[in-house]
């Protein structure tokens, strides 16, 4: 549906500017968009690199095992189907850091193993997700936002006065939708369970 809503948007934009005589604004704001869209891409990289490469040196040395027995309170009460030294418990807790760390992208290698790890416990019913797997979505989709890293480094690229100022709001608004995701979990699980 969404790619419905951006093609009807850029046809409209294309015919806007052709009824107006102004074709030509099209072809250079296309060009100008992925200038910016590279220049942007490539800035990034290296703020990526950077905490990717720090999450692995944490991984290394043991601190995602020492992060994961502490948050074991935590991920037990939402993953009460996981045992808690499973690989899945390694890979949620890696992929919750990064998302904390507001990282975005890079949490998706670490979100994928563990959906995989998650889908070697759903043995019952390969073919539908587990309660492990509904709530894993929900946290990685809406988990609280610490240090918004890519955004900081975005408004560092751009030239902002004060880049940080954003960390209150997005704590607080990622607080919130975190909350949210949960509850919904947790009300939705029950609902379901009731059914099956």
């Amino acid at each position: 549906m969404v790619n419905y809503v951006w093609l009807g948007m850029m046809v409209f934009g294309i015919l806007v500017a052709a009824a107006q005589g102004h074709i030509e604004v099209v072809t250079k704001a296309a060009l100008d968009g992925a200038q910016v869209a590279v220049k942007t891409s490539l800035s990034l990289i290296a703020i990526i690199t950077f905490w990717l490469g720090i999450m692995k040196l944490a991984e290394a040395a043991g601190l995602v095992r020492a992060l994961a027995r502490l948050v074991r309170p935590v991920t037990g009460f939402l993953f009460p189907s996981v045992p808690k030294d499973h690989p899945a418990m390694g890979a949620i807790v890696m992929n919750l850091s990064a998302n904390i760390l507001g990282l975005g992208n890079a949490a998706t290698p670490m979100g994928l193993i563990a959906m995989q790890e998650l889908q070697k416990l759903n043995k019952h019913r390969p073919d539908t997700a587990s309660e492990a797997m509904c709530t894993f979505l929900a946290l990685n989709t809406g988990c609280i936002t610490i240090i918004p890293t890519t955004i900081i480094g975005i408004r560092v690229l751009y030239g902002s006065q004060d880049p940080t100022e954003i960390v209150g709001t997005t704590i607080f608004a990622t607080l919130c939708g975190m909350t949210v995701a949960i509850l919904v979990d947790r009300i939705l699980r029950s609902l379901y369970r009731n059914r099956w």
